[in-house]
């Protein structure tokens, strides 16, 4: 039996609320099928006030093992370091974070801001806000780029804003059946099963993006046309499996007529939120698209958009589907 602890930082809750509603596995098949041991979590804990606290340290201290260590949210380091800007049962959220991973088999970091600060990490970030492990792109984070936990693994991150929740059972589930290390990682310590494809696989809208057919109105982004051209979708640049794995088991941003907003990327959000850049593309001359999909040069870009106009067929600039 895996025992996993869940702590929850920079006031986020997302991916508490997303966990919840995973199904394959769902959380009661994580515990009565897999065997976890949830000591406690934000909201199925059934420790409370000082009960739970002497649990925290019990943990702190070594006392009561933690072999999975979760968190979620970002690490708050100010005021000055100190961290007092985020307090829980009774010290800097960030000083748990620094005992608990210490102690820890594996440590996960779920979602944006855990991984690598998100939101509340985009200048000015007056809470100095950070990731466990990376900031933004750069290695670093909160505990440093050369962190290990006990069994010699860097910070597993499990990125999105939220993270999808069946990404995160089957991680666990990994982890807490001993498979630990069948688990590849990429550079940003993304499991490689859900995040070497990109957003824009298994897409609906690919036929649309394959000829460069560009949806104009978002009224329209329901039922034709590309979301990448016109409203900033980044699919074609974001690692993730939204399109595999399908949300509620039936949709995806994309398959709703919403854009990808690449929250699986350290970047996110992109353009720090600048007016205008959320849902409009950004182009080089008022043509090419600033960013290209990942292995495109601009140039080649070109070539092959135009190409491909001058050959769409006229069904790809028709109504053809109702998702």
């Amino acid at each position: 039996m895996s025992s996993v602890l869940w702590f929850q930082g920079g006031a986020c809750s997302g991916n508490t609320m997303s966990f919840l509603n995973a199904e394959e596995p769902t959380v009661i098949d994580l515990i009565t099928d897999f065997g976890l041991d949830l000591l406690w979590h934000p909201s199925l804990g059934l420790a409370t006030g000082g009960q739970a606290r002497e649990l925290f340290w019990n943990c702190a201290r070594g006392e009561q093992p933690v072999d999975i260590f979760v968190f979620e949210g970002s690490v708050i380091r100010g005021p000055d370091g100190s961290g007092r800007f985020d307090v829980f049962a009774d010290r800097p959220m960030q000083d748990w974070v620094r005992d608990l991973a210490g102690q820890a088999q594996v440590v996960v970091a779920i979602g944006d801001c855990a991984c690598w600060g998100g939101v509340p990490a985009t200048a000015p970030n007056p809470t100095d806000s950070t990731g466990l492990q990376f900031h933004k792109r750069a290695a670093g984070g909160f505990l440093g780029p050369d962190f290990r936990s006990r069994a010699g693994l860097p910070v597993i991150n499990v990125p999105g804003c939220p993270a999808h929740p069946d990404w995160i059972t089957q991680i666990l589930v990994a982890l807490a059946t001993g498979r630990a290390a069948d688990i590849a990682l990429d550079e940003l310590h993304r499991p490689q099963t859900f995040f070497t494809t990109f957003t824009h696989t298994g897409c609906t809208r690919n036929q649309y993006f394959e000829y460069k057919q560009s949806t104009l109105t978002f009224g329209d982004g329901t039922r034709q046309g590309c979301l990448f051209y016109e409203f900033g979708c980044r699919g074609p640049m974001t690692h993730s499996p939204c399109n595999r794995i399908l949300w509620n088991r039936q949709s995806s941003k994309t398959r709703a007529g919403m854009p990808c907003i690449g929250c699986t990327e350290p970047e996110f959000p992109f353009f720090d939120l600048a007016p205008g850049t959320v849902f409009g593309t950004q182009k080089v001359a008022g043509v090419i698209p600033r960013e290209v999909p990942e292995g495109s040069g601009h140039l080649t870009y070109l070539a092959q958009a135009a190409a491909a106009r001058l050959a769409a067929p006229e069904w790809s600039k028709k109504d053809m589907f109702v998702v």
